[in-house]
């Protein structure tokens, strides 16, 4: 029997479409979550906004979209701009994504420890 207290764990896909500068997250047919981003160069990606549909709030599904997309990061081998406040606090709470920010151009990322190079 199901605890009706604990919330609904949505298994979904991720979805990058490169053209629109997203990766949706995505259950059946339906876009639940995305997480848009700008190309700065060969190697970098600027992560700009996490949003998640209202009636999928509150099951994880941005922690997850954003571990999914910082592991796309690392294996395309390229660095993050942080622009968005979530993924800003997700890497604060999970250190060992902070060696995908770029030295260089960290973005919003005032608490993070800054990386030796």
């Amino acid at each position: 029997m199901t605890d009706p207290t604990e919330p609904t764990r949505y298994v979904f896909e991720v979805v990058k479409d490169e053209e629109a500068g997203i990766y949706d997250a995505v259950v059946g047919d339906r876009e639940v979550a995305g997480l848009t981003y700008d190309v700065a160069g060969d190697d970098r990606l600027v992560l700009q906004a996490t949003s998640v549909f209202p009636e999928f709030r509150k099951q994880g599904i941005a922690t997850e979209l954003i571990r999914r997309v910082l592991d796309d990061v690392r294996a395309q081998g390229k660095t993050v701009t942080i622009m968005c406040p979530i993924v800003r606090t997700f890497i604060e709470n999970n250190p060992e994504y902070a060696d995908l920010i770029d030295p260089e151009h960290p973005g919003a990322t005032n608490s993070l420890p800054r990386q030796n190079v």
